[in-house]
């Protein structure tokens, strides 16, 4: 029998009187509180959560991956279960992790706090993207349980179509729905910067985050329905038979090519312009300078983002395709390396005669750089036609995505959530142990996937669970990889344990720790529900740094603006 005691706002009530400082974790208590929110920092969380387990589980399916090619033999697990095995990371790491990652987690966090908004412009659209992000997983993951998928995560026909005997609708199903969340994310984003940013902030004082974002949201909303009609394509293949990909139909397997790559490689940018987006924020931090080249890196996004729907045949040099196609195709793939490169010049010149700080989010930064500049130049081997028939299919092809995708996009992740934990949690976590963790991961990366060049520029064929036993030397870069691996999987648990240690025993979180410019680090950490107790109005440009006593922040929970050198600092004190 329950009493009054016992029920939620009773709780409530007594948690925010032991707490007097209310914000969005503790605004409201309950399971019911988070399921149903509508506060976009909540389901930023909620977003966290839910990639976060799909992290893990495509993480156990590469540790499987590498254990099997420890050995030359197929000793381990037999050629299907290989099959189902890389292609269940692929699927779960790429449209489960990578895709929504930042931009679902950290996007939807920030997007308002650094605009100067109380919410997304369409909040229960917010919270719909999040249950639809959770209905296509679920389903995806119905099929990995009970049966497994073997196509590969590009799905190609006619093996996805009239041969494969695993659970490809049922898989395709799970994407398909997911694609609505990420147009349903993109579309608020692109609603929200428009027509919901605080008095005084134009387009050229938004963050970069922001920009990038903008920019993802572009393609999210015109590249993702290419996909899901090309899944559902599939499945209709598959189910009715209506001759659109099997040529004993009268169809044709490259048009599929061509349908996948016209959304997966632009889809490449929903993974890695986010998190340059964080590079910037973070460079410029702790560098204490104003981006070199605001405008450049700005537009750079957007130039990113309209050149990666030009590019997918490169994927196809190996194909049917025209020669003269081809040389396009490898043109513009060249000219999509000078966006990007343009942010790298421009990361490095803001960083010169800096003053720089090495605290954890620093570091990834600079782990990204390194690792987003390999992955570039690999690319461009992939782009010459001469060189992709040599590397095409092989373990250059695996080394150079992972240097992109994992070095660039999850270094951008790591060091987002580290720059910005201390206003999701109000909490600081050991920065000790971040630093070595970052060391960890970012040796464990480079032996696991640097041995992988050299296996694929030796011949290697990716997707295969056996290789030659009169190839030494393929079995040490393999063993090398493997033991790269297990040190990559500790170096990424290291920060799991420690943001969770942090939320009961880290020391509390000023409102702005570091010290930074934006909007985000001018209300209290964690914020409140409302983000802002009065709307600010922005007076400064983007990055416009001041001497760190005059950035002091003094909101609920912070300590007094102490004298520096018996002068006051100039506070900026919420009111």
């Amino acid at each position: 029998m329950s009493t009054a005691l016992e029920t939620p706002d009773r709780r409530t009530a007594e948690f925010r009187t032991r707490h007097p400082h209310v914000n969005y974790l503790n605004a409201n208590y309950g399971i019911k509180s988070w399921l149903l929110t509508v506060d976009h920092k909540r389901i930023g969380l909620l977003y966290l959560f839910g990639v976060t387990f799909f992290f893990l589980l495509g993480g156990v399916y590469a540790g499987a991956i590498r254990l099997e090619l420890m050995t030359p033999a197929g000793d381990l697990v037999q050629s299907a279960t290989y099959n189902k095995l890389f292609t269940q990371h692929g699927i779960l790491m790429i449209f489960f992790f990578l895709i929504p990652s930042i931009p679902a987690t950290l996007g939807n966090f920030l997007i308002p706090l650094m605009i100067g908004a109380k919410d997304l412009a369409f909040p229960k659209i917010n919270l719909l993207s999040w249950y639809i992000y959770m209905l296509g997983a679920g389903i995806t993951f119905y099929a990995l349980l009970t049966g497994g998928i073997d196509t590969g995560w590009t799905f190609y026909v006619p093996y996805s179509t009239a041969f494969s005997n695993t659970y490809v609708v049922a898989a395709g199903l799970g994407i398909f729905i997911a694609g609505f969340s990420s147009i349903l994310t993109g579309l608020n984003f692109i609603v929200t910067i428009h027509t919901m940013r605080a008095p005084g902030m134009t387009w050229f004082r938004l963050p970069l985050f922001v920009w990038a974002h903008y920019a993802t949201s572009l393609i999210m909303i015109l590249g993702t329905p290419v996909i899901a009609i090309t899944i559902l394509l599939v499945a209709l293949e598959r189910l009715a038979h209506i001759g659109l990909f099997d040529p004993r139909l009268g169809g044709d397997p490259v048009l599929f090519q061509h349908l996948f790559w016209f959304y997966s490689h632009p889809a490449v940018y929903i993974m890695i312009l986010p998190s340059m987006g964080v590079i910037s924020e973070i460079v410029a931090t702790f560098s204490r300078k104003n981006i070199f080249g605001y405008t450049f890196v700005a537009f750079s996004s957007i130039a990113i983002a309209v050149f990666g729907f030009l590019v997918w045949g490169h994927h196809m040099f190996t194909s049917s395709q025209s020669v003269y196609a081809g040389m396009i195709f490898s043109i513009i793939s060249y000219a999509v390396a000078i966006p990007s490169a343009v942010k790298v010049f421009n990361w490095t010149a803001t960083m010169y005669k800096g003053s720089i700080s090495y605290d954890t989010p620093m570091l990834y930064a600079f782990a990204f750089i390194g690792l987003f500049v390999i992955g570039g130049m690999t690319g461009l081997f992939l782009a010459a036609l001469g060189l992709d028939v040599h590397v095409h299919d092989t373990y250059f092809v695996v080394a150079h995505f992972h240097y992109v995708m994992v070095g660039g996009a999850l270094m951008g992740y790591l060091g987002g959530m580290h720059y910005w934990w201390p206003k999701i949690s109000g909490r600081m976590y050991p920065e000790g142990w971040a630093r070595f963790a970052s060391l960890v991961i970012f040796v464990g990366f480079n032996l696991t996937f640097f041995p992988q060049f050299l296996l694929g520029y030796m011949g290697m064929p990716r997707r295969y669970h056996a290789y030659p036993v009169d190839a030494p030397v393929w079995q040490v870069l393999h063993v090398m990889s493997t033991a790269g691996a297990s040190v990559l999987g500790i170096g990424l648990l290291i920060p799991g344990i420690y943001f969770i240690w942090s939320m009961r025993y880290g020391r509390f979180a000023p409102s702005n720790p570091w010290p930074s410019t934006g909007l985000e680090w001018r209300t209290a950490s964690p914020p409140p529900t409302e983000n802002f107790l009065v709307t600010p109005v922005v007076t400064w440009e983007a990055y416009e740094f001041r001497p760190i006593e005059e950035m002091r922040v003094v909101g609920p929970g912070d300590a007094p603006a102490q004298p520096v050198d018996g002068v006051q600092p100039k506070a900026i004190t919420e009111t």
